[in-house]
């Protein structure tokens, strides 16, 4: 093998593995509810089957309304990631299978933290996924990945 070839391909290893390594998942958040959803707690699961539309209902019996981040992109495929390890494009394609055939409709999507928490701190059954670092008082966490 060439130097040259030899270049290359450590060159395209290292960029590789600095791509990769920059997309692991992180717990940088939690969970959140409004304060009169009556719930206190979420299990990992529970959150898992109100974001991919399997359960539609929060344990308190209030209608669960699950709200995604559409901006950072970055924030929503970490969730996903983290929650039922997938990838966007995964979670993207299980959602139109689901609308297809009829049986359910994806979260709803928001473009920042703050619309995030605005309707969480409005609407009874809402949930959404917040960086930690921007929870307020208006909301309560309800899931801690790195408390479960």
């Amino acid at each position: 093998m060439s130097i040259i070839r030899q270049t290359w391909m450590l060159l395209i290893l290292l960029v590789a593995t600095s791509y990769s390594g920059s997309l692991k998942a992180s717990n940088d958040f939690v969970v959140v509810a409004n304060l009169q959803a009556g719930i206190d707690k979420m299990s990992k699961d529970e959150v898992i089957n109100v974001y991919m539309g399997r359960n539609r209902k929060l344990a308190s019996g209030i209608n669960a309304q699950p709200i995604d981040l559409e901006s950072p992109l970055t924030e929503k495929a970490n969730f996903y990631s983290v929650m039922v390890n997938k990838e966007l494009p995964e979670i993207s394609s299980y959602w139109a299978r689901l609308m297809f055939s009829g049986q359910g409709s994806p979260p709803k999507q928001v473009m920042t933290t703050e619309q995030a928490l605005e309707i969480v701190s409005n609407v009874k059954g809402a949930i959404a996924y917040i960086d930690r670092k921007k929870i307020d008082k208006r909301v309560k966490i309800v899931f801690d990945p790195l408390r479960s």
